[in-house]
């Protein structure tokens, strides 16, 4: 599984891999940071780069020497002694007068002295130029001056830093702080923007969407694929036919009926794919995902859903792309009323005005008196949101050890298991009245909550620097998530909020008293095109290093704007860079929207890329030997951890089915892998509670030591880790155990091994025998 995986890691920070994944440090990172220098521009991301100038950026190209460079000045002069020619150029390095030179072509302190020990490695290991030879026999036998050799060093610095003959080209290409005129046709138009503002069940995207529904012709962006599908369902069931536009599905309005039932029912009954889908007219109305969204059509209304995500550290462009660019008669945006001011300047950067509308929530939310302090005491209706899965697990499993049926709701859940999940708990038929789930909730999903418990205040959140940190949840996210409960049309007209532990109350308090977070800045992200140019001026760079240079080199107007993270997309960058790709391919594939802390996702794109360059069609039976289809039910906790990474990478294919259609051909065949994996981790997730007893019976059955060191390291998922002891017990205990690989690919890697497996020459035995 970790075949060709020692390059995935290799380039990005070790620093951050060791918080992530300690047990691979050991045996399969390799930094290799003597030779980065030979890839072209390379960078390794620290604090003190982030901190200094950008030209820190740049490390030279070797400067390979001309093969018709022959050794004529050494005719003409005789041979140079390495000894004197040291001792020439240290001088000329060591002159005011050169780094002043240097200064005014480009070359700063750092780069002058990166470019000098290129020059003087490449005078000492190769012949040199007949001029440049003859120059330095001149300066030796003092018919010369030091100061000659400058025109030859600076004609080598050129070659191993070309951004000096491009330098303000470059600035050109990305400098960003006129976004708005990026958008010709949308600034064409007059349009009237609309910003619908209130707290979460204020109703205002309801009205928002009562417009949309009556429009000629319109879009909703949504920053989830499940708010997409929900006003898909909406529109066509009002009678307003609408397409569904999402990054791995495209759905024409007259398969509203097969989408409704797949998330009614739990099991597929109806065909999931219309092949001549293609061929149907789209329909005038869309529901997609913002980053899906078109700015080449022109529509009568807009709906930009959650507006306040504008300034998210990581999507954040995608909001700024859809409200600079949208050709919409009217422009409805719906959100928290912390980002009205910045919409408000925006809006005076394209000559536009904007009307604010508020709303004021429509059912009554009720801070708690008191903490819930056990789970003896939760109620019908209840929804204890956690911040990560080992709290999920260890939760839901206590409460239905008292005799409660869960559901249970995260992140990485596919949309029909967390739809499956809600329906249970929404059902008022059904025996199960609680739920235990992530912040997931706070978008997307119509639940009805009495009472919300935070179960803890602290999360991970992403800083600046693009790093995990915990801190404790902001303003807005204590809003959005407090404010599920006592949803207005649903079975409780007052809703509740609390917390688990007493000490965290107080703080809930104040969080919940103030008014949501300012959005001060928008998002933006550097374009295919953009790099594109990059690249050209550029040729030697790798995409990693040609985003990192244009993140530093950007000019953004920071009152307004801020260049969102780019970890992610260089991370990937990094990992398939030794696979031959055209850029734009290479950047496509570098917007991939997967989880880079999961091997097995990582390891398996890859794979993808690899085949792509190759020119070979990914197909059903290529992508079930990658994935060891089929797949059983989870029998632990680990088991469906894998699972869940086994549907992400189904969604992967499909999303690269619509960028590479031609290389990801079996769309239909694979959506109904999809659909049939779904409904095995909707079983796992029913029987989560037996998974989680398994799961501590196979460390139970480990070794006194290594269950001990590996609880003492739980790892994200539910698998463990250890430092100390990995040689006590069977590795391949080992590797289950941590969720690394599961039980049926152990057996299939043993027969793989039995059937490789040579016999000893027998004289070999005879040896043995004897001794």
């Amino acid at each position: 599984m970790y075949k060709g995986f020692t390059k995935i890691l290799a380039l990005y920070r070790c620093n951050k891999i060791q918080n992530v994944y300690p047990f691979l440090t050991s045996n399969v990172i390799c930094t290799h940071r003597d030779k980065l220098g030979r890839l072209g521009y390379i960078f390794v991301r620290t604090k003190k780069h982030d901190r200094g100038h950008p030209l820190a950026l740049f490390v030279p190209v070797p400067v390979k020497p001309n093969p018709d460079d022959i050794n004529i000045g050494e005719e003409f002069t005789g041979r140079l002694k390495k000894q004197d020619l040291l001792k020439i150029l240290n001088k000329f390095y060591q002159k005011p007068e050169v780094r002043g030179l240097a200064a005014e072509n480009g070359l700063d302190d750092q780069l002058l002295h990166q470019a000098f020990l290129s020059f003087r490695r490449h005078c000492l290991e190769h012949d040199l130029p007949p001029d440049l030879h003859i120059t330095i026999s001149d300066i030796l036998q003092g018919a010369g001056h030091v100061d000659d050799l400058f025109p030859y060093f600076l004609r080598h610095a050129r070659q191993a830093f070309p951004h000096l003959d491009c330098l303000e080209d470059l600035k050109q290409i990305s400098d960003l702080r006129t976004p708005a005129n990026w958008y010709p046709e949308a600034r064409s138009k007059t349009r009237k923007i609309i910003f619908h503002a209130g707290p979460t069940n204020s109703g205002k995207t309801y009205h928002a969407m009562e417009r949309f529904l009556e429009a000629k012709s319109g879009v909703y962006c949504g920053p989830l694929k499940l708010l997409a599908t929900e006003i898909y369902h909406k529109a066509n069931k009002r009678g307003t036919p609408c397409d569904l536009i999402t990054g791995e599905e495209r759905r024409h309005a007259s398969l509203y009926n097969v989408l409704l039932n797949e998330q009614v029912t739990e099991t597929q009954e109806t065909e999931p794919f219309i092949s001549n889908e293609i061929e149907m007219t789209p329909s005038n109305h869309v529901a997609c995902t913002v980053e899906m969204t078109s700015l080449n059509h022109a529509y009568e209304v807009a709906i930009i859903d959650e507006i306040q995500m504008i300034g998210d550290r990581g999507r954040g462009w995608a909001w700024t792309r859809a409200i600079l660019g949208l050709q919409a008669e009217e422009l409805h945006l719906c959100g928290e009323a912390g980002s009205i001011e910045l919409i408000e300047e925006i809006c005076n950067t394209t000559g536009e005005e904007l009307e604010v509308r508020t709303y004021k929530r429509l059912t009554e939310l009720k801070v708690e008196h008191s903490a819930l302090g056990s789970l003896d005491n939760v109620k019908e209706g209840d929804c204890i949101v956690c911040f990560n899965k080992n709290d999920i697990y260890s939760v839901s499993r206590a409460i239905e050890q008292r005799g409660r049926e869960v559901a249970v709701i995260y992140g990485s859940l596919p949309p029909g298991t967390k739809l499956a999940q809600a329906n249970k708990f929404n059902d008022p038929n059904s025996a199960c009245k609680v739920m235990v789930a992530t912040d997931a909730i706070g978008l997307g999903i119509n639940l009805s909550i009495r009472r919300i418990i935070f179960y803890s205040l602290v999360k991970p959140v992403v800083n600046e620097d693009g790093d995990k940190e915990m801190d404790v949840i902001s303003i807005s996210q204590a809003l959005q998530i407090a404010g599920r409960a006592g949803r207005y049309g649903s079975a409780w007209e007052t809703g509740y909020v609390t917390t688990y532990k007493p000490e965290d109350l107080a703080t809930l308090k104040q969080l919940l008293s103030k008014p949501p977070d300012k959005v001060t800045q928008a998002g933006l992200h550097p374009t295919a095109e953009q790099l594109e140019l990059y690249a050209y001026h550029l040729p030697h760079a790798t995409l990693s290093s040609l985003m990192d240079i244009f993140v530093h080199l950007c000019t953004v107007d920071d009152s307004l704007y801020f260049m969102c993270n780019t970890e992610g997309f260089k991370f990937l960058a990094e990992m398939i860079q030794h696979v031959q790709l055209p850029l734009r391919a290479r950047y496509v594939f570098c917007c991939a929207p997967i989880n880079n802390k999961l091997p097995f996702v990582c390891a398996t794109f890859l794979k993808m890329v690899r085949q792509y360059s190759r020119n070979e069609p990914l197909t059903k039976n290529w992508l079930c030997n990658c994935v060891d289809w089929p797949l059983p039910s989870p029998k632990t906790i680990m088991d469906l951890v894998h699972l869940e990474s086994v549907f992400d990478v189904l969604e992967l294919y499909l999303w690269l089915s619509y960028r590479f259609a031609d290389m990801f051909p079996d769309v239909k065949l694979v959506r109904d892998m999809e659909t049939e994996l779904d409904a095995i981790i909707q079983q796992g997730i029913f029987q989560i509670t037996r998974l989680l007893r398994n799961s501590e019976q196979v460390f139970r059955d480990q070794p006194d030591e290594d269950t001990n060191i590996a609880s003492r390291r739980p790892l994200r998922g539910g698998s463990h880790y250890r430092h100390k002891g990995d040689d006590k017990g069977k590795l391949s205990e080992m590797l289950v155990a941590r969720g690394l690989i599961t039980p049926q690919m152990l057996k299939k890697l043993q027969q793989e091994l039995t059937v490789d497996k040579k016999p000893e020459p027998k004289s070999r035995n005879n040896r043995n025998r004897r001794k």
